[in-house]
């Protein structure tokens, strides 16, 4: 079987906000969590570092990230397509 379809990481979607490192960009996922007490949706933003091979993506980019095992200290998600790209202003 190929290794790719048997790991059951997480998929997730967020905007690339840093895109400064070599073979790495920082991706923000924003999520929307309930107060526990209060009952008011609020929105939760983590940010991860993704390894992007190449540095294809560009900051405001919306991109999507799986889950891999460990990378380096930091990194445990990896690039695995560009779903929506931003055309650059220059």
């Amino acid at each position: 079987m190929n290794a790719t379809a048997t790991t059951n990481g997480k998929v997730l979607q967020g905007v690339v906000v840093k895109a400064m490192m070599k073979d790495t960009c920082t991706v923000a996922i924003e999520r929307y969590v309930k107060h526990p007490k209060y009952e008011k949706y609020l929105k939760s933003t983590k940010k991860f570092l993704v390894h992007d091979a190449g540095n294809t993506a560009k900051v405001g980019d919306t991109v999507e990230i799986r889950e891999v095992k460990p990378i380096s200290k930091r990194k445990f998600f990896t690039l695995a397509s560009v779903v929506k790209s931003v055309v650059s202003e220059e």
